[in-house]
């Protein structure tokens, strides 16, 4: 090859390879784009009381948990249950035997066998499996009572997150006076009417403010996180949240509430269930006297190699009997036992109850009061804050004609504020005193339904 003749094939190959590391460099381009992870921006949900309480009742572990603790106690019950359906069982009791033919279970060797069982008449056990079908409904109270956590839990949540963020705009208003109050202050303090002591007063009054707010956003964070958790809302989700009142089950007369919580409250319901429970397990064995009744039917299949001839005088291959086996008590101490437990058991259980009606009771008339309590906590705040309101507005006509300082109006403000915090804080302890009630009273499912 000549020297132009190589310049040549250098040329020709140039742009092929300029080519090549062009779409290399595009691939990995785009595969570098593929890899970055893509920013997910923040969106928001507005959430009501009741939608918020929605979410959290489909998204809840802990209902979940609880329906398969039910599911397991009915699947429990059913074991006893399943002995008084048709049992068959198919197996073999083959073997060697020299002597008698025999099996360890003193039956006949055979190819293989068919059994057929079904329980007729059996009274301890059929009390037994009572008693376990009524533990299974005791689930399902247990069901509900996990329903009336978790709306405690989400609606508590919400009302608080409701309550900080209005008290964040309030305490971002106040730190607003407090800097205008300041800096007044310290205006005054430069042209000596006001002494040094008066600014400190004034920093330390916008430090408690800074201070507070901090401690709001910190709260605000919690509240959001918790609230995400509990309706099932992603992580960049930010929620909006709307003011909102409990409705007014809850204020019944506490006679009213006392009756419904005799009925409706989830952990006296429990104790009624359970005594129940041991009522069907009394009478069951106390017909433990009474005699038993089961239908059995057997097929085997014999073979001749376990010299059945030997000791038998005719050889029958197909062996089948069927009929029923009774046992009638004659002497039975272990009846005796059963009944005695069952009978403490019983008592056990009804004493437990009678205790439960005293306590859902005079705890619901604790809690009547209380939330009365917190009524009047609620309208003294209310007041405090229309006071403060009206004195605002007195000093701002003031101010306006010339007759007040800045100062003094920032003050009133401030005062405003002040009471503004207290009333959130008295209607959120009303609120969490009403969900105490209506859970007590077992009213709390049914506000929601």
């Amino acid at each position: 090859m000549t020297y132009k003749s190589f310049i040549r094939s250098k040329r020709g190959s140039f742009p092929c390879a300029l080519l090549v590391a062009l779409l290399f460099s595009a691939a990995f381009s785009a595969r570098a784009q593929q890899t970055q992870p893509i920013p997910t921006e923040p969106f928001i949900v507005s959430l009501t009381l009741k939608r918020a309480i929605e979410l959290a009742l489909q998204n809840s572990k802990d209902i979940q948990i609880a329906r398969l603790q039910a599911s397991l106690a009915n699947r429990s019950a059913m074991i006893t249950k399943a002995q008084f359906m048709p049992n068959l069982f198919a197996g073999s009791g083959a073997g060697y035997t020299f002597g008698i033919p025999e099996t360890p279970g003193a039956r006949a060797p055979a190819l293989f066998d068919v059994t057929y069982t079904e329980e007729v008449f059996n009274e301890p056990l059929r009390g037994q499996g009572k008693e376990l079908q009524e533990r299974a409904k005791s689930q399902k109270i247990f069901l509900e009572d996990a329903r009336n956590s978790v709306i405690v839990r989400t609606a508590s949540t919400y009302l608080e997150l409701v309550m900080v963020r209005h008290s964040l705009d309030l305490m971002r208003k106040e730190q607003e006076s407090a800097d205008r109050i300041l800096a007044v202050t310290q205006q005054r303090e430069k042209e000596n009417f006001e002494l040094p002591v008066a600014v400190t007063k004034d920093q330390l009054t916008r430090a408690r403010v800074v201070q507070r707010i901090l401690q709001l956003e910190g709260r605000q964070d919690e509240l959001e996180v918790v609230l995400r958790g509990q309706t099932g809302l992603p992580e960049n989700t930010s929620i909006g949240v709307t003011p909102e009142d409990l409705p007014g089950v809850a204020e019944q007369e506490g006679a009213n509430l006392v009756a419904l919580a005799l009925q409706d409250n989830v952990a006296l319901r429990v104790a009624e269930s359970d005594v129940r429970a041991k009522e069907f397990r009394l009478i069951g064995e106390k017909r433990g006297y009474y005699p038993t009744l089961q239908l059995v039917a057997i097929y085997s299949r014999l073979a001749n190699f376990n010299n059945y001839l030997d000791y038998f005088k005719k050889f029958q291959p197909n062996n089948f009997n069927a009929g029923v086996q009774i046992q009638v008590p004659i002497f039975s101490a272990q009846t005796r036992v059963n009944i005695a437990l069952a009978q403490v058991n019983l008592d056990v259980a009804k004493a437990a109850l009678a205790n439960k009606k005293t306590e859902v009771s005079a705890a619901v008339r604790v809690k009547t009061r209380h939330l009365r309590e917190r009524d009047a906590a609620k309208e003294v705040a209310r007041l405090e804050l229309q006071l403060a309101q009206q004195n605002l507005t007195v000093l701002q006509s003031q101010f306006g004609e010339g007759r007040l300082n800045l100062r003094e109006v920032e003050k009133a403000r401030l005062e405003e504020n002040d009471k503004w915090m207290a009333y959130l804080d008295a209607n959120f302890q009303r609120q969490q005193a009403q969900l105490d009630l209506l859970q007590t009273a077992g009213q709390l499912d049914k506000v929601w339904q």
